[in-house]
């Protein structure tokens, strides 16, 4: 019994896969809506269907502690133990989603990035990945001895930036109803409706708003989503000197990315004073793979052996 299974469990779908030590297998790749499941367990015996597998690696959107790992936007609790009887497994891997997305960094296909801004990256450099879904949160990426080594982070509640006075007015209303202000408040597709809503008072969801990006008041909110997003990715790269590149990963990073030209996302992510020079030499690339952190998951299961 060769095969592992691979997860990706995020607050509204779980992607899947089967793989092997020679890679995964693209035909076994399957996406399930949480809401279809009372417990992920259920989810993960309805995708194996009585099956066993050799190892397990999943990454899950929330913090990984003690053989557990917790979602951050749904109550779902996921044990490296109720996973071990139900899949037969003998080496169980849990890790933030975004840890897994970061490990997938070097099995990627280049038609898989598009640039968003250029720049000339490190190529021995730390590389961060910033996914805006549901939620938001960070990964970063170092060579170590000729493996990937990407510690865990939970830096989507971290506290937004300062800027103009308009921006700070959002953000201080933000404050009535999420007293620690964390930027994923606003940076997600929740954060999306939200940014708009406390712009407006209007309620629209965020497809709908990226659907009106040219005109009227859905373009002032994606204007000021992007100054955020600039102003948050930069001052994280910075933190994390992500001198081989940033890279914007998530379903709601793949609606906004190419509304960004022409926005101020590049003046605030490079505004950095005496470090705008190291900035302009970061560049920002988005991955479009849907799969990603299933790859890192392998990855990561593949450094194991």
């Amino acid at each position: 019994m060769t095969e592992w299974l691979l997860a990706d469990m995020g607050a509204s779908h779980t992607r899947l896969a089967l793989a092997t030590a020679d890679g995964l297998r693209p035909e076994t790749a399957q996406r399930r809506a949480n809401a279809d499941f009372a417990t992920p367990e259920a989810l993960v015996a309805d995708y194996l269907d009585g099956a066993q597998v050799a190892a397990v690696c999943a990454g899950v959107a929330g913090p990984v502690r003690a053989g557990a790992a917790q979602l951050t936007n749904l109550d779902w609790c996921f044990a490296a133990a109720a996973l071990e009887r139900l899949t037969g497994a003998c080496r169980i891997h849990l890790m933030n989603d975004l840890q897994a997305q970061a490990m997938a960094l070097d099995d990627l296909e280049s038609a898989q990035l598009v640039p968003i801004l250029s720049g000339r990256p490190d190529p021995d450099g730390a590389r961060m990945v910033l996914g805006l879904g549901t939620g938001s949160n960070i990964a970063v990426a170092h060579r170590v001895d000729g493996r990937l080594f990407v510690p865990p982070a939970e830096a989507g509640h971290s506290g937004l930036p300062h800027l103009d006075e308009a921006t700070n007015a959002v953000i201080a209303a933000l404050g009535a109803e999420v007293a620690h202000k964390p930027y994923e408040a606003l940076l997600s597709g929740p954060g999306l409706a939200r940014l708009h809503r406390l712009r407006t008072g209007e309620t629209r969801d965020a497809s709908s708003i990226v659907a009106a990006a040219d005109a009227g008041t859905a373009r002032d909110t994606l204007a000021l989503f992007a100054r955020l997003l600039g102003a948050v990715a930069g001052s994280l790269a910075l933190t994390h000197m992500a001198t081989g590149g940033v890279y914007l990963i998530g379903g709601t990073a793949r609606a906004i990315a190419p509304l960004l030209a022409g926005t101020a996302f590049a003046e605030t992510f490079t505004a950095r004073g005496p470090y705008a020079d190291i900035m302009r030499m970061m560049p920002v690339t988005l991955v479009t793979d849907d799969m990603a952190a299933l790859r890192g998951c392998w990855r990561a299961l593949r450094q194991s052996m």
